[in-house]
């Protein structure tokens, strides 16, 4: 099964590997990055290592899809975005993503999330995407909201991170809706 690598105008998503393990720890050690995250930060590179061995176990099984956002400029590595919690055959799945704080704010998110979800309901004929999101995460509501997706409610004490339960948001992006901000 050949990994669906994708490409916009400034990036590369590809399959993540063991030799991206520095960049995945990288990022991933940064409490900025996991405030949100649902876990806590990375202490040690074997964890790294551990999350991309999920990725690829969640790829094999069809569980998921994790890509490495790689800068073509110079092809570094600035985060990951994916679908979680895929299920084709009830054809939805969960968008998650995260950049090193050095690339927030540029773009690149707005750029990988679009082509993921091009990706999503033209290739894997997802009819709906969906987000959990942190309330405190305004960017990361702000980026949903720019490309579309709908703010479904509340979910209390949905996530548990630093021995407490956490609220969060549930946004979804569905095929229909999707297609029409593409006209």
């Amino acid at each position: 099964m050949t990994f669906p690598n994708l490409e916009t105008k400034r990036l590369k998503l590809i399959e993540l590997t063991h030799q991206h393990m520095n960049a995945v720890y990288e990022i991933l050690s940064l409490d900025e990055v996991t405030r949100f995250y649902g876990t806590s930060s990375f202490t040690l590179q074997a964890e790294a290592t551990r999350l991309i061995d999920i990725y690829y176990k969640n790829y094999i099984d069809k569980r998921g899809i994790r890509w490495g956002i790689k800068l073509k400029e110079n092809q570094r590595i600035i985060g990951t975005v994916g679908l979680n919690m895929l299920n084709l055959k009830n054809k939805r799945a969960e968008i998650g993503y995260e950049l090193h704080p050095y690339f927030w704010r540029k773009g690149f998110a707005t750029e990988a999330l679009s082509e993921v979800l091009k990706f999503s309901f033209k290739q894997l004929g997802l009819y709906r995407v969906g987000a959990v999101v942190y309330p405190e995460n305004e960017a990361s509501l702000a980026l949903l909201d720019k490309l579309g997706f709908t703010n479904e409610g509340l979910l209390r004490g949905y996530m548990y991170q630093d021995e407490q339960f956490h609220d969060t948001f549930m946004l979804s992006l569905l095929n229909l809706e999707w297609e029409k901000s593409q006209e």
